[in-house]
């Protein structure tokens, strides 16, 4: 008998409940994965300007779900923009809770154009600003800013990916992990 792992995914996006499902059948290859996107508020902007605001909007979205819904694990993500030293970039943050634990990780940076971080700060949302900017639709349910600005060599699922299963690490090892 498959044992059957059920999860709640904080967006309905396709993108994030793909790579949700991505990470842990790769992480469980042995057992069925039920993946739900939900609808989750993140309670901050549509488009996250700095890191601690695309953090909380994960970490709201994962607690809402975990409010809200039975599940095994909760995953969240938000996606977000900070001009650092080295200039404007996107990243995810990722929220993971699992009984009382809670995981927090972040996704690799991609560097922006200026002329794409000005647009972000009169108020667009950055996958709105992509899909004007490559003359493409709903791109942030597909690959991404990050698929257009790397010629396709990555996508927004794939980076997910990577994040979820980095921040997996304190559920697959739980020993390690307790104070």
């Amino acid at each position: 008998m498959t044992n059957v792992i059920r999860v709640i995914v904080g967006s309905k996006n396709p993108v994030k409940v793909g790579a949700v499902q991505q990470a842990l059948t790769t992480l469980f290859p042995e057992q069925k994965i039920e993946c739900e996107g939900v609808h989750a508020p993140s309670l901050v902007a549509e488009q996250p300007m700095t890191e601690t605001a695309t953090q909380a909007g994960a970490i709201n979205r994962v607690k809402y779900c975990q409010s809200n819904y039975n599940a095994h694990y909760y995953f969240a993500m938000e996606g977000g923009v900070d001009l650092f030293d080295h200039g404007p970039a996107t990243f995810a943050y990722i929220a993971i809770a699992y009984q009382d634990q809670v995981s927090v990780g972040r996704s690799a940076l991609l560097p922006l154009p200026m002329l794409v971080y000005q647009a972000l700060t009169q108020g667009e949302e950055l996958g709105n600003v992509m899909d004007r900017m490559f003359n493409t639709v709903n791109i942030k349910q597909q690959g991404g800013a990050i698929s257009l600005l790397t010629n396709g060599h990555a996508t927004r699922q794939s980076i997910y990916t990577q994040a979820i299963i980095l921040a997996m690490a304190p559920m697959l090892n739980p020993e390690l992990y307790r104070c």
